[in-house]
């Protein structure tokens, strides 16, 4: 399935309910084992507000000044836990009834941060991969700037693996072009990243984030509306990334955004040094990517590593 598509989009929200749903058993089995966290077997005063915030909490015949259990109020009256009821109503039962282990399941990180340092880049969680060939610019203990280390989506390495070796993303040689459902995040629309991240939004309870990579030359018409359309589909939160050498350099740089982006370094004299962002300078004992170089003593952190 191409990302962002609607097929794609139903995919990732059935996706994103299992987990939810094998969560929650989950916390069911370990209370039974473990007991409920601590939370959840606490006994909550019943007030005015809350039966104002949550009415069927009246229409079941809760009074204020009641106590109510905290695996009850979790289980039964959470927003949350109310969807998960629609699918599980019997796992709801019961969580209310004995109590969950834990009170929230699910955050979603950005980016692949998580996968990329323990899982050899092998899920991007919701994102769209950066590219398929990228360069992420990481600390290294004794660096004075920022280290630019390759990095390749693990998809292309296993279509690579499994289907054709010679495979190479943007090629026009027809036996090297990859499958048009290789997509890249400045390929996905701002509309499709906030449409991927409601259907997953859906069912995670916690924290959620997914970056819109917006290439640099996107129409500003075309993206002028996306933090309405993202408070319309109800986002905890919608941020947007476009390179930008003279704000902030980023993280995650693909090679053609160094290739095209000259930089310029003024010495104690006055003379002034172009240099590309991808060319290699000798500086302070230490050879740097001129673009991390740059971005280094632009923010002040050269050195502080």
């Amino acid at each position: 399935m191409k990302y962002g598509t609607k097929p794609s989009v139903l995919f990732t929200e059935r996706v994103s309910r299992e987990l939810a749903l094998a969560g929650w058993q989950a916390a069911l089995d370990l209370a039974r084992e473990k007991g409920p966290a601590p939370i959840l077997t606490e006994e909550f005063t019943i007030t005015r507000e809350m039966l104002r915030k949550r009415p069927e909490m009246a229409a079941d015949g809760w009074r204020v000044g009641a106590k109510i259990p905290g695996r009850v109020l979790h289980a039964r009256y959470s927003r949350y836990m109310q969807r998960i009821a629609q699918v599980a109503p019997e796992l709801v039962d019961e969580l209310a009834e004995i109590g969950a282990r834990f009170t929230h399941h699910s955050s979603i990180a950005p980016t692949g941060t998580i996968s990329l340092s323990l899982a050899n880049n092998a899920s991007n969680g919701i994102e769209p991969s950066f590219a398929h060939h990228y360069f992420r610019n990481v600390i290294r203990e004794g660096r004075k700037t920022k280290e630019k280390v390759d990095v390749f989506s693990f998809e292309l390495l296993a279509y690579r693996e499994l289907v054709n070796p010679r495979a190479m993303p943007g090629s026009n040689n027809p036996a090297e072009k990859l499958p048009d459902f290789f997509t890249t995040a400045e390929t996905v629309t701002p509309r499709e990243h906030v449409d991927i991240q409601s259907a997953a939004q859906t069912w995670v309870d916690s924290s959620i984030s997914k970056t819109a990579n917006v290439p640099t030359d996107y129409k500003y018409e075309d993206f002028k509306d996306i933090y309405l359309y993202a408070h319309e589909k109800g986002l905890k939160g919608c941020t947007t990334f476009r390179f930008n050498p003279e704000a902030f350099q980023g993280v995650l740089v693909k090679e053609e955004d160094l290739k095209n982006t000259t930089y310029v370094f003024t010495l104690e004299d006055g003379t002034e040094i172009e240099a590309k962002g991808d060319e290699q300078v000798e500086y302070d004992g230490e050879t740097h990517s001129a673009a991390n170089l740059f971005d280094a003593l632009k923010e002040g952190y050269y050195g502080k590593f």
